[in-house]
């Protein structure tokens, strides 16, 4: 079984587009014979966050964690206990491909790192933030970046290094940053790059959001 692990906290505005995408990928992983298990917890909502998910017919788990990496961590504790063998992650402000479960599998490896590029950049975000953005980011093969909203790993190598941790942030890289040290086989793919916001009101402190900002304040 694939599982989809995705947390949210107070995203009813996005969650609804990162769902029907997610649907697309479902159905083309199905189609192929795979079964798969789309779970978003619901980190302290105080939202439609759960309507939302009723409506795209997925299931959902409410926690009182406040910290992504505790709630990826339930989540995925809970998808392995119902049989999972591949955990892919991504974020209720993000985009999957159609075929981002179907390259993750392809990649035929423990851990497969993918990329990321804004959905759409804000009217009042300059070009020189974009340019920025772009000048230090690398959308290929063998690249280094790490994005919970892009991120798969195999139940095995997951176990074996204790999943994600608790942490308010940079869980994501604390998990690869294990993987990499259990000599856990890596590929840094931009198959399947995820769309993602650009907003930087952040949901989880230190996050993407929070990295759009810092490189904001270095625009003359």
């Amino acid at each position: 079984m694939i599982a989809v692990v995705i947390p949210a906290h107070n995203e009813a505005r996005r969650l609804g587009r990162c769902l029907k995408a997610m649907g697309a990928a479902v159905a083309l992983a199905e189609h192929a014979g795979y079964q798969v298990g789309v779970l978003v917890v619901l980190d302290r909502c105080a939202d439609g966050s759960a309507a939302v998910a009723k409506r795209f017919g997925v299931e959902t788990v409410a926690v009182d964690a406040g910290s992504v990496g505790m709630a990826r961590r339930l989540g995925a504790a809970l998808m392995l206990e119902r049989g999972a063998q591949w955990l892919a992650c991504t974020d209720a402000d993000s985009q999957v491909p159609p075929h981002w479960l179907l390259s993750q599998l392809g990649c035929s490896a423990e851990v497969v790192c993918g990329t990321v590029h804004i959905e759409r950049w804000q009217p009042w975000q300059r070009a020189a933030l974009r340019k920025l953005y772009l000048s230090g980011y690398q959308a290929c093969e063998g690249h280094r970046h790490i994005h919970g909203a892009s991120l798969g790993v195999c139940a095995r190598a997951y176990e074996r290094v204790g999943g994600f941790q608790p942490l308010q942030a940079h869980e994501d890289v604390q998990l690869v940053r294990d993987l990499e040290a259990s000599g856990a086989q890596i590929v840094w793919t931009a198959k399947h790059s995820v769309a993602t916001s650009s907003r930087v009101d952040s949901r989880a402190r230190e996050g993407f959001g929070d990295f759009l900002s810092e490189l904001q304040t270095q625009i003359p």
